[in-house]
Parts: structure tokens; C-alpha cells; sequence
């Protein structure tokens, strides 16, 4: 199927990544390891989501050594994590540079953390929103976990503390479709035990964290 929408992923570097997660991987004893362990898991379970949505291009921006090696090698394109000044600069860059690489009929960002994400729910969201400038709200109602242009327009990300309520007055439309798997974020313990109640991924599942 032909790509109608390209996905720009954003991640941290996997030891800095979702810190209010630290120590869910083990217990409460947070070692860096296994909190990078599920950031990766949590991160790859997303993507491959994603990319199974259809008319889906997944592009992940990060510079993490360890994810990029491996979403290199499964064929994702990935753009590096300019400036290093936060997700929103870091989505304008990514966006500017894909543009400049091939003709985007369209562009989005996700969050990649939704490990319970399934596509055929990422697909409705997408074909809901039509070509309009669209978002999908958090389950808690404030967060943003996608956001797309109009086809044709610029992304202008607004991600942050009230992202919803900022994406809405910069007149994107909300989404409130029946898929919870896509908003459902994972920021906390509490998160990722509500994403465990929807399914989780397969990497994230086989981790001591979702048992």
C-alpha cells in the first residue's frame, strides 16, 4: 500500500528516557540496564506497530547508538536527535530534514511509548482524521500521543505539560475514537499496568517489568 502518512518517532537516549519509569523494570531497584531494557522494548514494540498501520512510514529520531543499530538493521529510517534541545525543536528538525530527503505527502508524530498499540486501532485514528490537521489525547485527556499535519502543512508540534488543550487551540481536531491502544501512553508504573490490561507488545510482555 502506498505511504500516506509518515510517522516521525521521537526517543531519548535510552538511559535518560522516561525517568519517572526507573526502577518498574526491576523491582524498584533501578539499574540503568534494565531500565534501557524496557525503554527499548517499550520503544520497538511501538514502532513495529506502527509500521504494520496501514499506509504507515516509520521514522524514528533519536541518536541512542543502541535503538538506531537496531531499527537501522529491521530497515526504519532514522533521523538523529538535532538539536538536543527538547522533543518539539527535535521534531521540527526531523521534519525539516525528511522533507528535504523525499516528497512527503504527509507527516505525523507519535509518541514511542505505546507498547500496547495495535494497528488496525492506528489505522481508524488515521483514517478519522482524514486529511485534516488532527490529534489523538492521552487517556488521562491532557497529553498528546499523536499528532498530524494537514496533508501538506507543517507539523507544528506543541508537545509539552497540556499538549491536548495547546493542539486544539492551534486548531488541530481531536480524536476520541474507540482506541484505547493509542492512548495509551506509558510514563509511570501505573501507565504501563494499563497497558498490560490491553496487551502488551511482545518484547515489553517478555519482561519481568509486565508480568
Amino acid at each position: 500500500m502506498a505511504t500516506r502518512s509518515h510517522l516521525l518517532v521521537p526517543i531519548k537516549p535510552l538511559h535518560a528516557a522516561k525517568s519517572r519509569l526507573r526502577g518498574a523494570a526491576d523491582g524498584g531497584r533501578g539499574s540503568p540496564r534494565a531500565h534501557a531494557d524496557l525503554v527499548a522494548a517499550v520503544a520497538l514494540d511501538t514502532m513495529e506497530a506502527a509500521r504494520q498501520a496501514d499506509g504507515v512510514q516509520v521514522v524514528m529520531v533519536s541518536s541512542d547508538p543502541e535503538l538506531t543499530g537496531i531499527v537501522a538493521a529491521a530497515g526504519v529510517p532514522v533521523l538523529p536527535d538535532v538539536p538536543a534541545a527538547g522533543l518539539n525543536p527535535a521534531l521540527r528538525c526531523a521534519e525539516s530534514a525528511l522533507r528535504a530527503q523525499e516528497r512527503v505527502r504527509r507527516i505525523g508524530a507519535l509518541h514511542g511509548d505505546l507498547p500496547a498499540l495495535r494497528p488496525a486501532e492506528l489505522t481508524a485514528a488515521l483514517r478519522a482524521a482524514g486529511e485534516d490537521r488532527a490529534f489523538c489525547p492521552d487517556r488521562h485527556g491532557t497529553g498528546t500521543t499523536l499528532l498530524l499535519a494537514a496533508a501538506g502543512d507543517a507539523l507544528d508540534p506543541a508537545f509539552g505539560p497540556g499538549s491536548a488543550r495547546a493542539h486544539a487551540r492551534s486548531g488541530a481536531r481531536r480524536l476520541d475514537g474507540p482506541w484505547p491502544s493509542v492512548r495509551c501512553d506509558v510514563d509511570t508504573a501505573a501507565d504501563l499496568r494499563a497497558a498490560r490490561s490491553l496487551g502488551l507488545g511482545p518484547r515489553t510482555a517478555s519482561l519481568p517489568a509486565a508480568d
